[in-house]
């Protein structure tokens, strides 16, 4: 793969090992606009990798260094999410510029980019996220639009098989031992979701960016049958690899 070298003074040096992939869009109207400011020290923001529209990849921070992609958020406990991470910034709109479909140039770029990272580092597939998993109460991206089944199907992050009947639904304003459950399913998954509490707005925006990745014809926050059942099913398939406590 083609890598176009373009250097941002954005990083600093790592504090943590290296262990999950997050992918972003960039929410901006154009690349060059990204790759400026990521480039900027004023805004002290930056990526590893930008991936244009047309396929182009840009590098510019170092791999073994700390770019400043994620900011406040969390990951199964870690919530110096860029000391532990690579950061891949797609080119889109995002939600506030009508969130545009990813062409598939940039798709197929993205997917090669991801499966090169993930045989040069020992990230585990249920540490492939997105931005908005570890930040759902203030991100959204890489948005709904994002492929990630045919990235989990070539071997790039994650994709849950339905388990019924196991967590009973709830919705906000619910309390009592159904949301204990579902609290706990999302931490067993990686969210940053408390182990105890009442279905709260913190609560409905994790599960919201659940639906946005694994069931976006239904953005709704409820974790309603369907949802839970996809819920259990990725718990079971991350805790068949990172037991649980």
């Amino acid at each position: 793969m083609a890598v176009i070298t373009r250097p941002s003074p954005n990083f600093n040096d790592r504090r943590l090992p290296l262990s999950m992939l997050v992918l972003h869009y960039t929410g901006m109207e154009t690349g060059e606009a990204a790759i400026e400011r990521l480039c900027d020290p004023e805004f002290s923001v930056s990526a590893h990798y930008v991936v244009e529209e047309d396929g182009r990849v840009f590098q510019l921070v170092s791999e073994d260094k700390r770019a400043w992609h994620a900011g406040k958020g969390v990951w199964r406990g870690c919530s110096d999410i860029n000391s532990a991470s690579i950061g891949v910034e797609i080119v889109n709109g995002g939600h506030d510029f009508g969130l545009p479909d990813y062409p598939e140039a940039q798709i197929e770029a993205v997917l090669a980019l991801c499966q090169g990272i993930l045989v040069r580092h020992p990230i585990k597939a249920c540490d492939v996220i997105g931005h908005s998993d570890l930040a759902p109460d203030r991100k959204q991206d890489p948005g709904e639009k994002f492929p990630w089944k045919r990235f989990a199907e070539a071997g790039v992050g994650l994709w849950p098989q339905a388990v019924p009947s196991v967590l009973p639904p709830c919705a906000p304003g619910d309390e009592g031992e159904a949301v204990t459950a579902l609290r706990q399913a999302l931490c067993d998954i990686g969210y940053g979701a408390e182990p105890a509490g009442a279905y709260d707005q913190a609560l409905k925006a994790v599960v919201l960016a659940f639906q946005r990745r694994f069931r976006s014809q239904a953005l709704t926050g409820v974790a309603d049958e369907e949802t839970c059942a996809l819920i259990e099913g990725l718990r079971r398939q991350v805790t068949s690899v990172i037991p649980k406590g």
